[in-house]
């Protein structure tokens, strides 16, 4: 429950047009600042290529992001975040960050900080459980 209202709260506040999904895939390229298969990036946010496949579609057609043959094997592809990704990216990331800056101070940084290592063990061992 706690998840469905933050992912809400966080998704109205994105700039227009993106979603969650499109902010968490160009999250991601920025911070590993590599590319990525369509696999990869499938596998790391738990979902099914065919998902992922629609999502890159979307952010390619925005030019949020960059996708390219795989020069070493022609049946997959490379995905990398464009410079106007980077800008939607940070753009998000401004529209969030009161959210979650109020709401930590809110609950309190101390008690944030605590939660997070428990957060941490239950989603690996539901990974570990094939939950996730």
């Amino acid at each position: 429950m706690a998840d469905q209202l933050a992912r809400n709260r966080l998704s109205k506040a994105l700039p227009k047009g993106m979603e969650l999904s499109h902010f968490s895939v160009l999250n991601q390229l920025a911070r590993s600042n590599a590319e990525k298969t369509p696999a990869q990036l499938a596998r790391i946010f738990h979902v099914t290529r065919g998902a992922m496949t629609n999502t890159l579609n979307r952010l390619e057609w925005a030019g949020h992001i960059h996708v390219r043959p795989d020069w070493d094997d022609a049946r997959r592809k490379r995905v990398s975040i464009s410079p106007a990704g980077r800008r939607a990216r940070d753009a998000a990331i401004a529209a969030i960050a009161p959210i979650l800056s109020d709401t930590i101070s809110e609950i309190g940084a101390d008690r944030v900080r605590q939660a997070l290592p428990v957060i941490r063990e239950m989603r690996l061992r539901l990974e570990e459980d094939g939950g996730g």
